[in-house]
């Protein structure tokens, strides 16, 4: 037999409220629109949530009311006007409570689309005798007046603020209905039964409890409960502790008592599920056997640093292979020699001679000479010297150390002597 499906739209009359189908009459409805609904209070204004979709017979519920017309700029005139004699119904009618010495307290006042009638939300502890009250809201205003006293969830939900999550109520964000949440949910997720932690603003039982439960159910069946005793890779032994959220459990081993061991879920063998005696007869197997237990996870191979820079340098084509790099050092000491030559004015011949004469000595701690005194001059045999590692452009080490140039410039003062032979 073929399913028969029905073309309907999603309306929502509050911001956070519930959502409900309507028949758009073949008018196509973009998600965001206001539109006119006609309801069982009349007609109404409402915003669509879902634009038109085929669904089901069996998911509408029958009779489906109908579209009245696409909101127009008059129709969001008239609803900002019910709004404005909203807040002055407000004011009026918590006079008249005061005056009346009624135990209620009142939290919202709703104009239908018309203004023909006016719905007031309360709350109480109890039943209240709000007769007198009508007449007298029914004179002021000369519409119909009708009183809903509600729960704490649905003012809080009205109302809307903030949790002690920092984030806005979920009732008056996204949830349509309220669910059943009961002190044994917050025992399964191991919660603090605190009354202040576990409740909301609205002094009940906090609706996020229900949303983790399924997940929490399921872990609690597949792991061991309390005081259980099992068979782990290090000896056999009681749970202490079980963490459902991590699926590990805390186990005192008959060996070691006083060190609780923490294991994986997996590691475990389970020999009495809860409280009881130790089965009889029951003889512990060798370590051998309970150590095949243990969850092995492999374990990569650590890269160096400097090996993953090669190769990723490789990969884009710019490393070079290491006898060019040495080659590279080799000719960039043989440039800073050539220019050191050249810096000093001698001859290509002479500088074995003066290599020959003047060992290469470790270059000297620097120092900061003292602003009040001047850096003592070099002495020739000094400058014939080639530069030491270190030094740039062959300046002494007493003498403060320049700040590296991109090119050579020749030393200043008098031209060094040549050695005597």
């Amino acid at each position: 037999m073929e399913e028969t499906m029905t073309e309907i739209i999603g309306v929502r009359f509050k911001s956070g409220g519930k959502q409900y189908y309507f028949d758009p009459k073949g008018q196509q409805v973009e998600p965001g629109q206001g539109v006119i609904i006609e309801t069982s209070r009349g007609l109404e204004y409402g915003e669509c949530a879902q634009g038109n979709t085929m669904v089901e017979d069996e998911a509408v519920v029958q009779p489906l009311r109908s579209l009245v017309r696409i909101a127009t700029q008059k129709d969001l005139d008239t609803v900002a006007k019910n709004r404005e004699k909203e807040k002055k119904a407000f004011t009026i009618c918590q006079d008249k409570i005061a005056a009346h010495g009624l135990d209620m307290k009142l939290v919202e006042v709703e104009y239908n689309f018309e203004g023909s009638k006016i719905l007031f939300f309360f709350t109480s502890e109890g039943r209240v005798d709000f007769r007198a009250l009508v007449k007298d809201l029914a004179g002021v205003f000369h519409a119909r007046i009708e009183l809903r006293q509600i729960g704490v969830r649905d003012e809080a939900k009205m109302l809307g603020g903030l949790g002690i999550c920092g984030r806005p109520f979920c009732c008056a964000g996204f949830l349509d209905e309220f669910q059943p949440v009961s002190i044994k949910m917050a025992k399964t997720q191991n919660l603090s039964l605190n009354p202040t932690k576990i409740s909301g603003t609205c002094g009940r039982l906090m609706c996020c409890l229900k949303y983790e439960q399924e997940a929490y159910e399921d872990a609690v069946r597949r792991m061991p409960k309390n005081e259980s005793f099992v068979e782990t890779p290090e000896g056999v032994g009681t749970i202490s502790q079980v963490n459902l959220l991590k699926e590990t459990v805390q186990v005192r081993l008959e060996d070691q008592p006083e060190t609780p061991k923490c294991f994986h879920n997996c590691e475990i063998c389970v020999v009495r599920n809860g409280k009881g005696k130790r089965p009889e007869g029951y003889v512990a197997p060798p370590p051998e056997e309970l150590a095949k237990l243990r969850k092995v996870t492999p374990v990569e191979e650590p890269r160096s640093l400097a090996g993953s820079l090669d190769a990723a340098l490789t990969s884009l084509g710019m490393a070079e292979p290491a006898a060019e790099e040495g080659g590279g050092e080799a000719g960039a000491g043989r440039r800073r020699r050539s220019r050191s030559r050249r810096g000093s004015g001698k001859p290509s011949g002479e500088a074995p001679a003066a290599e020959q004469q003047q060992p290469k000595q470790p270059a000297p701690p620097k120092q900061r000479p003292p602003k009040s005194d001047k850096p003592p001059k070099p002495a020739p045999q000094q400058q014939a010297a080639p530069p030491q590692q270190g030094e740039q452009g062959g300046a002494p080490a007493g003498e403060k150390k320049r700040p590296r140039r991109r090119y050579h410039r020749k030393p200043k003062g008098d031209k060094p002597q040549k050695p005597e032979a």
